[in-house]
């Protein structure tokens, strides 16, 4: 029986600001800003794991994509637009109205589900790629997630999942600084406690049986006002890539 990782108190928050998905200066600015660079990462990591050129016409055609925690569709839509048959799947409900309705406003076909990782992968759904963006901070149960994803992957098949490292620059920039002092976020958005190092997070995919073959950060640079990956720098925002078998 699948462990239920859904926290209904985080899942409440995120109800909340549905409306606001896709408002670029709204309650979810800080995830249009961070979405190009999470996007470089993404795109690279498919593109070297399955052999395609991201160039090219349509080169995630063929692949099967899973948007876990999609909200409004930020990362489903660039993916769709690639080529790639996407399933975006979030817990909170009012998220998927939204979503589809800006899907179909840009032309694209993805297929929006109000269900959970645990739910899809005991209905035998499975996935090339599994996106699972900034989600495993908000669940009650992080290893019982992870293993979910990691049912829902083919043989092969590649994880990206990114998080909050937990240390006190985190809490300094995505605590005080995000919600408090810029509000970019409501307050109350993130829990530090929940934030997980990415040693943690290693161990985590590890137990849930993938095999972690890459991370790096995503730095803010005041200056540009703009973010970037970094080899060195996991200290507040990071991403991994991991593959099964």
């Amino acid at each position: 029986m699948a462990v239920d990782t859904v926290d209904p108190q985080e899942v409440a928050k995120f109800e909340a600001m549905a409306a606001e998905w896709w408002n670029a200066d709204g309650k979810f600015k800080p995830l249009h800003m961070l979405n190009p660079c999470r996007l470089d990462y993404i795109t690279s990591q498919i593109a070297a794991e399955f052999g395609r050129d991201p160039s090219g016409p349509l080169p995630f055609a063929g692949l099967r994509i899973l948007d876990i925690g999609c909200g409004g569709g930020l990362l489903s839509e660039p993916m769709a637009r690639l080529g790639a048959d996407v399933v975006g799947a979030d817990a909170a409900a009012r998220n998927i109205p939204v979503a589809q309705a800006h899907a179909r406003q840009s032309g694209l076909t993805i297929d929006y589900r109000h269900t959970t990782a645990e739910a899809l992968a005991a209905a035998g759904e499975r996935f090339d790629v599994v996106l699972n963006m900034e989600v495993v901070e908000h669940v009650a149960d992080p290893q019982a997630y992870l293993v979910a994803c990691q049912e829902l992957l083919k043989p092969g098949g590649l994880m990206i999942c990114s998080t909050l490292n937990r240390n006190p620059k985190s809490f300094l920039m995505a605590i005080i600084g995000a919600e408090w002092v810029m509000r970019w976020l409501p307050k109350g958005t993130h829990d530090w406690r929940k934030f997980i190092t990415p040693d943690e997070l290693y161990a985590l995919i590890e137990t849930a049986g993938l095999r972690p073959v890459d991370r790096k950060g995503m730095v803010f640079n005041p200056v540009t006002w703009r973010w970037g990956l970094s080899d060195r720098d996991l200290s507040c925002n990071y991403v991994t890539a991991s593959i099964k078998g």
